[in-house]
């Protein structure tokens, strides 16, 4: 039977430590090609102006705007330290000039509606603290015919594939996080309830080993 869910900070990573931790971790996911670069772009989202909510120190972003041309990223963080980062790592990538990053509260973006093609978010649904109102959000800054993914860990994933995450995690100070990440995280069919009510519905909600997707299109 899967545990019931226990909700992590709504905060993110407010700690400067504890940031340059999670840079690291993420930056040896990269350099591993372990991130979900290949979805979005196999998923057709690969121009225009993108929105990623919940960037951290941007490495997905930034790996979206190598491998795409003529785009632009804005990236959603609350974080002021996490935003330090991904402007460092921007200027390591050379993409300055096309990817800028905002502090605030994905409940409530600070963008126009209908303004961007695409949407993403990576390993930041289960720090949601209403995310339905965020899905809602989301869906208002999305153009008409552009797409969105979302993605996280699931709750539900089996012992032996925690266990290969945690031994795979690097630093090890980061390991404690990954459990309560875990622990936050929604099944597949959590994630089906919970966009019901929301104008995502019609998304398609697919699950492997380690994660739950849920991608799809506005109408145009």
């Amino acid at each position: 039977m899967t545990k019931p869910r226990i909700a992590e900070t709504a905060d993110g990573i407010q700690d400067v430590d504890q940031t340059v931790l999670y840079d690291r971790m993420m930056r040896r996911l990269r350099d591993r090609n372990w991130m979900e670069t290949a979805l979005l772009l196999k998923l057709g989202l690969s121009s225009g102006s993108a929105l990623e909510v919940g960037p951290g120190p941007g490495y997905l972003g930034l790996e979206w705007l190598a491998k795409t041309k003529y785009t632009h990223l804005a990236g959603l963080e609350i974080s002021p330290a996490m935003i330090r980062l991904a402007r460092k790592n921007a200027g390591d990538y050379g993409l300055t000039d096309r990817v800028r990053y905002v502090q605030g509260d994905a409940a409530a973006l600070p963008f126009s509606a209908d303004e961007f093609d695409v949407v993403f978010s990576n390993g930041s649904l289960h720090e949601w603290e209403h995310p339905w109102v965020i899905l809602n959000e989301i869906w208002r800054v999305l153009k008409p015919g552009g797409g969105y993914c979302i993605s996280d860990l699931r709750r539900d994933m089996r012992m032996p594939v925690k266990i290969f995450l945690r031994i795979m995690t690097r630093p090890r100070a980061m390991r404690r996080g990954l459990t309560s990440s875990i622990n936050a995280a929604y099944t597949p069919d959590e994630i089906g309830d919970m966009i019901q009510n929301t104008p995502l519905r019609h998304g398609r909600v697919e699950a492997n080993a380690i994660g739950v997707v849920l991608q799809g299109r506005k109408p145009k």
